[in-house]
Parts: C-alpha cells; sequence; structure tokens
C-alpha cells in the first residue's frame, strides 16, 4: 500500500507541472498594445495620405482633359465666326439715344430669360455672365432643294449656311442652390439660329429659332463702323418676351473655378501685355475669360477648372500653395467665315 500510495504522489504531481498554463502579464499586454499603436496609427496615416492624393491626382486629370475638350469645342465654333463682340458688345445696352454706344446686352439671355439662364439672373449677372458672343455661318446639310423648296431627300438637295448667335456663359452656383451642378462654376452655351439664305431653302432651312434676327448690315443702320453696327442688334422678341424651351443655356463643362491668382492689366478693360487691344471680357480672377479683338475677328480663351471641386466641398478657393489642382489652359483662334456686307 504504501509503494501504491507513493506511485500515485509521484504521478499527481508530474501531471501538475505537466498541466501548468503560462500566459502573459497585464504589463506584457499593455506594453504590447502600446507598441502597436505606435507602429500601426503612422502606417495607417501614410496609407490615408497616398489614397488621398491619388484621389485628388485622378481629379486633377479629370479637370484637365475636360477643360482641353471644352477648349477644343470652342476653338471649332470661333473659327466659323464672322464677328466677334468685345466688352462694350456684351456690356453695353440699347438704353443708350446713341446708337452708335449701344451694346447686346439686354438682347441676350440672362436679361432675356432662357431656359437653365433666367431673368431671375438679371439682378445678379455674377449668376450668368456672358463672356464670349459671336456670329457665325454654320453649315447646314441636305437644306436646299435643287429645283423647290419641297425637295427633301439627299439626291435632291444640296447644303446651305445660316447665321446663328452664339454665347458662351460663365454660371457660379451661389449656395449651391442648383444640386445638379457644383459649388464652383460651369459654362454654358447658347445658340439661336436664322433661316439658309437660298432661293430654294426647304423646311429644314426655313426653319429660324424664337428670337432670331439677322446682323444689322442693311445701309439703314447708323455707324461708320462694323462694330457700331453689330451692336445695335435686336431680338425679335417683344419687350416682355423671353427666349423659349427650344434656346436653353446647355452646359459645356462643369467644375469651373471662380477664384485665381491676383493679375492686373496695364489699362482698364485691356487684356494683359496690350496697351490698346484687344479688350477683356469677364474677370482675370476667374476660371472663364476672354480677350477680343473685334475689328481682326480674333479672341483668346483661358480656362481655369477646379479639381478640388470634385472631391470636397468646401475650401476651394484658388491658393498658390495648390495652384496645381486648378488646371489652365487657353487657345487663340480667328473667326474664317465670311459676312457679307451688301
Amino acid at each position: 500500500m504504501r509503494l501504491l500510495k507513493f506511485i500515485l504522489s509521484l504521478q499527481l504531481k508530474s501531471s501538475g507541472i505537466n498541466n501548468q498554463t503560462n500566459g502573459f502579464t497585464l504589463i506584457e499586454l499593455l506594453v504590447a498594445m502600446v507598441l502597436a499603436v505606435l507602429v500601426i496609427t503612422p502606417l495607417m496615416a501614410f496609407m490615408i495620405n497616398i489614397m488621398d492624393s491619388d484621389r485628388k491626382e485622378q481629379a486633377k486629370t479629370n479637370s484637365e482633359q475636360e477643360i482641353q475638350a471644352a477648349l477644343d469645342y470652342i476653338a471649332r465654333d470661333l473659327q466659323q465666326a464672322v464677328y466677334i463682340y468685345d466688352a462694350d458688345g456684351v456690356t453695353r445696352d440699347q438704353s443708350n439715344t446713341n446708337k452708335t454706344l449701344w451694346g447686346i446686352r439686354d438682347q441676350i439671355p440672362p436679361v432675356k430669360s432662357a431656359p437653365n439662364c433666367s431673368s431671375t439672373s438679371a439682378s445678379n449677372p455674377s449668376v450668368c455672365t456672358p463672356i464670349l458672343v459671336f456670329w457665325k455661318r454654320e453649315f447646314i446639310a441636305n437644306s436646299v432643294g435643287i429645283t423647290s423648296e419641297t425637295q427633301t431627300s439627299e439626291a435632291q438637295t444640296d447644303d446651305g449656311y445660316a447665321y446663328s448667335l452664339v454665347a458662351y456663359y460663365l454660371i457660379t452656383n451661389p449656395n449651391n442652390s442648383n444640386s445638379t451642378w457644383s459649388k464652383e462654376a460651369r459654362i454654358g452655351r447658347f445658340q439661336i439660329r436664322g433661316k439658309v439664305n437660298a432661293l430654294y431653302a426647304n423646311d429644314k432651312g426655313n426653319d429660324p429659332d424664337t428670337g432670331f434676327n439677322p446682323p444689322p448690315l442693311s445701309d439703314n443702320v447708323s455707324g461708320a463702323t462694323l462694330k457700331e453696327r453689330m451692336n445695335q442688334w435686336q431680338t425679335s422678341l417683344g419687350a416682355s418676351e423671353n427666349y423659349g424651351s427650344d434656346t436653353p443655356v446647355v452646359t459645356l463643362v462643369d467644375f469651373i473655378s471662380t477664384t485665381g491668382p491676383s493679375i492686373t492689366t496695364n489699362t482698364a478693360g485691356v487684356c494683359p501685355g496690350t496697351n490698346a487691344s484687344p479688350k477683356l471680357v469677364g474677370s482675370l480672377s476667374g476660371g472663364f475669360f476672354a480677350c477680343v479683338d473685334a475689328e481682326q475677328v480674333l479672341a483668346q480663351v483661358y480656362l481655369r477648372g477646379n479639381a478640388l471641386a470634385r472631391i470636397q466641398n468646401n475650401n476651394l478657393a484658388y491658393n498658390d500653395s495648390r495652384k496645381n489642382y486648378f488646371p489652365t489652359a487657353s487657345i487663340r483662334a480667328q473667326g474664317r467665315g465670311f459676312l457679307f456686307t451688301k
């Protein structure tokens, strides 16, 4: 019995030693947690910074591509121009008793309302501001019958040209009142087209837009220069009428900056680097402005995007430390259209 008890006691002691469980003390756990925080936190911050930078770079790339595409579109439009309005034509109205000092501001949106550029903006021109306004001769395919106005098939028709009045606007979005667009600004395009000037213009060529009137080129229009005469253009709309749904202001590109670097002109209303012409239309600190030489039918157009507006809602103003996120581009275009003055 003694021998049996001795053997059992040895077995119990042996099993007790083997069943001991080793673990971490509370201090060891706290030290491990502190070390993990010290290592993981910088890594997380680094990863978040990389992701944020990648998002900003992608937004910048998208803005650069859209700005360039918009400029290419405007350049192609301007190449058909026969006359481009400078600041005098865009900012003056027709209230002066001297018609040679008129302009067309009160003949186009927003003073004459159009969808997306309404008359409610007339008291606040910064909401919908005309920047680039010009006349062009537009190509209209299959718009003239060969021997009759009723001919419409391709085998029976020729192509014709019609005058169009085109305007590009800087449209801001104060207080983000329009949730469809960004909080910054966008560029809108307005156009009204007239009839094809041909003997057998068919229905396609004889379908002018609401409010269209041809350029004021007749002999009874006063003015010694082409500019003075073109500034007297009047819409066919009555005093209380506005443009209809067939002539809206259509958005060309969004995420345009409303701020920019501080630039000054040599003379009031004159573009940088010049002494007399071309004249500035718009604000140099904005995201869309143009330098127009009406006599030469020449325009230099500037666009500045705002990539930050794509990814955040606040702190969108321009400053030199983040100018890379405000891509800027410009084009110089001269109208090649022919204006029939007789």
